[in-house]
């Protein structure tokens, strides 16, 4: 099995998945020796006989994929740019990557793919409805939205794909991922939200809400999506119960007492946010959603492939635990 974007949040847990059912795995990774630490981690997951190589191979380049797909039998591709790198055009980025692990593993004569895709491609038209496979965000062309952008393209690019290479595709759209990393992944994308909390670096909350997952149960959907053939051809949606900011803030005061003085207790009114989105550009980002508390229906994973979540205070809590380690002792 290939997972793309082997250091990453998700694909560290799906590697853990894999190895654990008995595969062997091969990851991608821009750069091997920095990446060497990873594995380390990774393998103590899995069991006493884990398979794990890592190979070069960057989305925005043709080198290395060849290799990397040789004798692979399905590929699980995970890999995607970050929202908060404004140096990256996330929607050239994001679908000319899809575009390059597609093609690449059609030449190779592997056809099983599964892609990571995002809930924020699933937004009905008005934020009161429920969200669902059947949904379709419109695109915004707003380089603001490039995020969310750049997951509707690229999962429309590879059902596209999947139709011109003759691909059995199948994608997931994770919502908003919380939970321990498995390795040695990179904490500034949404951990880093709790990470900025229990480290005192959030004087106050804007009023603003996530539907949280478990970045392991989405890593289990990953594998149950790709081991079932009747999930050739299907979305499936994998996103968690709906928290506000500050609710999120009150579940780790109360199950961190060894930094709950760090972890604020107030909410910024709207106008205030507001003001200061003028000169912020990743607030400006988010201004849109303030006071926003999305619905998510995924009683299709959960019939069809039998995918169950864990409560949300657990991921909460279990995320807290994993980065109170960066947040040094309390003052």
């Amino acid at each position: 099995m290939l997972v793309t974007g082997g250091t990453g949040y998700l694909a560290g847990w799906v590697i853990v998945e894999l190895l654990g059912r008995g595969f062997a795995v091969r990851a991608t990774v821009r750069d091997v020796l920095r990446a060497e630490r990873a594995r380390e981690a990774l393998l103590a997951h899995g069991p006493a006989d884990a398979s794990l190589e890592l190979v070069e191979a960057d989305l925005m380049a043709d080198e290395g994929w060849s290799e990397a797909l040789s004798g692979v039998s399905a590929v699980v591709h995970t890999a995607s740019p970050m929202p908060f790198d404004s140096s990256v055009d996330l929607v050239a980025a994001a679908t000319q990557g899809a575009s390059r692990v597609l093609r690449h593993a059609a030449a190779a004569g592997v056809t099983r793919v599964v892609v990571t895709s995002s809930g924020v491609a699933a937004y009905p038209p008005d934020a009161s409805q429920v969200m669902s496979e059947r949904e379709w965000t419109a695109s915004s062309g707003d380089p603001l939205q490039a995020y969310p952008d750049s997951k509707i393209h690229a999962e429309r690019l590879a059902w596209d794909l999947a139709d011109e290479l003759g691909l059995e595709l199948t994608t997931v759209l994770p919502s908003f991922m919380l939970g321990p990393p498995a390795g040695d992944a990179d904490r500034s994308g949404t951990i880093g939200v709790v990470r900025r909390l229990v480290s005192g670096g959030v004087p106050a909350v804007p009023r603003l809400g996530w539907n949280v997952v478990d970045v392991r149960d989405e890593a289990v959907l990953h594998v149950l999506a790709l081991l079932d053939p009747a999930a050739v051809g299907q979305r499936y949606l994998g996103a968690g119960d709906f928290v506000w900011y500050r609710e999120l803030a009150a579940t780790l005061r109360g199950g961190l007492p060894d930094v709950q003085t760090r972890i604020p207790t107030r909410q910024l009114p709207d106008v205030l946010v507001r003001l200061m989105a003028r000169r912020d550009r990743q607030l400006r980002m988010i201004v849109g959603e303030l006071g926003v508390q999305r619905r998510a229906d995924c009683s299709k994973a959960v019939r069809e492939l039998g995918w169950h979540r864990r409560p949300v205070e657990v991921t909460i809590l279990d995320t807290g635990h994993a980065v109170t380690q960066d947040a040094g002792p309390a003052a």
